[in-house]
């Protein structure tokens, strides 16, 4: 069963179909990060919108930049300063709590993000990122969601696009689909991190069209397309 998973899962990026089948799709939004049909609480979306401060931040040289031009970003993503901590990690006793559990002391990146469900739906999530492992956190009850030991992480997808999507690919496991303002920072801490964990290098696909799992049976597909005033996502369930 885990052999015939492994292989059916390296099917190349390019295998996207150019034209999105009607059925069956989750239409994500615009370049918007809080698009209207998804409902995220005008609060939600202020704070997840915050200009990055530079506080107590780690300044990244050039040459320790994963993208290398490869990606079209944001004028506010291509800030070096990264502050790290963006929920205050010394206020939250229950997530401190859960790394001491699992051994983890050092936290290189915190924030809210939103994840995508397998059933199509977003969900506000704590994303941690230590030097050993990713956290996904549930802020509302403080429950330790997923933990996912960098080791175990394959790769990275990104669309070529200013959009705020990044799928992160666990071929052992299903994979995570999520939105950040934060993704370049996300993006550059996770290389680093993994490197420096596991003495191998995060591979970075680009691409406007790329498959992930939401599960580990529920093969998606992804398309991003530039169109007036931003970039429309869609999803698909592969067949």
């Amino acid at each position: 069963m885990m052999e015939r998973f492994r292989l059916k899962r390296q099917a190349p990026i390019s295998e996207c179909k150019s034209e999105p089948c009607p059925k069956n799709d989750d239409v994500v939004g615009s370049d918007d990060p809080f698009p209207p049909q998804l409902n995220i609480p005008e609060d939600d979306q202020r704070e997840a919108t915050a200009r990055l401060e530079p506080t107590n931040s780690h300044v990244y040289a050039e040459d320790e930049d994963p993208f290398m031009g490869l990606k079209l970003r944001r004028s506010a993503s291509s800030v070096s300063d990264y502050k790290g901590d963006y929920i205050d990690m010394s206020s939250h006793p229950l997530l401190l709590k859960i790394l001491q559990k699992q051994g983890d002391r050092q936290v290189l990146f915190a924030d809210k993000v939103l994840r995508l469900t397998g059933s199509g739906n977003m969900k506000r999530r704590i994303l941690l990122i230590t030097e050993f492992a990713i956290y996904i956190v549930d802020p509302e009850s403080g429950t330790l969601r997923r933990r996912i030991t960098l080791a175990a992480v394959e790769k990275m997808y990104l669309s070529a696009l200013s959009d705020n999507f990044f799928a992160i690919i666990i071929p052992t496991e299903y994979d995570l689909l999520m939105a950040s303002t934060r993704k370049t920072e996300i993006v550059t801490v996770l290389v680093r991190a993994t490197k420096k964990a596991s003495n191998h290098e995060l591979k970075l696909g680009f691409s406007n069209c790329f498959e992930y799992h939401a599960a580990s049976d529920l093969p998606k597909e992804i398309q991003f397309e530039e169109v007036e005033g931003g970039v429309k996502t869609i999803i698909l369930r592969k067949e």
